[in-house]
């Protein structure tokens, strides 16, 4: 049932990783770690939740806890060097009462494919936009969301599932001038489906969360781009598969003037 909720949603309660994700993390730890590839495929929507939070916690956490990474794949698994030959042997020997025929039909050489090179992840892939939030009130099934609806320079304006309430006042999310991640899968956060995610930023121990905001004068659907990556084209909706999110994301930051950037966090 989880897999399943997970096929439509990146986390469990809300739209970036909260303790709910972390404690169920740890609880399923033992359970996933002796999975075999096999088996993590057949659950692939929860295999992709649990390394994505594993990917998000810093090393040390992980290491104090007494957890290691998981190699995780969730390409199906290749089958093994026994069971291919089995299945060659059993192809080879002929069916009982059956004659073997004395010509067989030559076997057609395969062109290997080509390899495609892999895409790089870069940021431009990801579509941040200028919103302002024109409404907002407390999610009617969830005391810790919010349900915003935000002028993105479109024809209406999107709804947007955020969990801020313990964060941010009601008050202060009015008329709030935001950043908005407009590519996302649109996902459902306890039966509202939400089609972007408010950008914020938070200390180090995630204690405190605030909006981040456009530069002054910008307008609803105002792309915002990362220097040096100004004429990417973002993707029209990004697979979750491809992680693409999860890669840029631990590189935005905000600097000691509170400005936010983006940094390659791998170099």
């Amino acid at each position: 049932e989880l897999n399943k909720r997970l096929e439509s949603q990146t986390y469990l309660v809300a739209d970036r990783i909260t303790l709910a994700d972390i404690l169920a993390y740890a609880k399923v730890y033992p359970y996933m770690a002796m999975l075999s590839a096999q088996k993590r495929f057949n659950i692939n929507h929860f295999s992709r939740w649990f390394d994505l939070v594993q990917n998000l916690l810093p090393a040390e956490a992980l290491h104090e806890a007494g957890f290691k990474k998981l190699e995780i794949d969730l390409n199906p698994p290749k089958p093994s060097t026994a069971a291919k030959a089995a299945a060659e042997t059993a192809s080879a020997t002929p069916a009982a009462g059956k004659k073997e025929k004395k010509e067989k039909k030559e076997k057609k050489e395969k062109k290997p494919k080509e390899a495609s090179e892999a895409k790089e992840i870069v940021p431009s892939m990801v579509d941040l936009r200028v919103g302002k939030i024109v409404n907002v009130k407390r999610h009617p099934d969830a005391d810790s969301l919010y349900v915003e609806e935000i002028d993105c320079g479109e024809d209406a304006p999107r709804t947007v599932v955020s969990g801020l309430v313990k964060y941010i006042p009601l008050e202060e999310m009015q008329n709030r001038d935001v950043i908005i991640v407009a590519n996302l899968k649109p996902v459902a956060m306890r039966g509202i489906k939400s089609f972007a995610m408010v950008l914020c930023a938070s200390n180090a121990d995630k204690s405190k969360v605030e909006l981040v905001e456009p530069p002054k004068g910008s307008k609803p659907g105002d792309r915002v781009v990362v220097e040096g990556y100004e004429s990417g084209e973002p993707e029209k909706v990004m697979n979750p598969k491809k992680k693409i999110f999860e890669t840029i994301q631990p590189g935005y930051a905000t600097d000691a003037d509170r400005v936010a950037g983006w940094h390659d966090a791998d170099n």
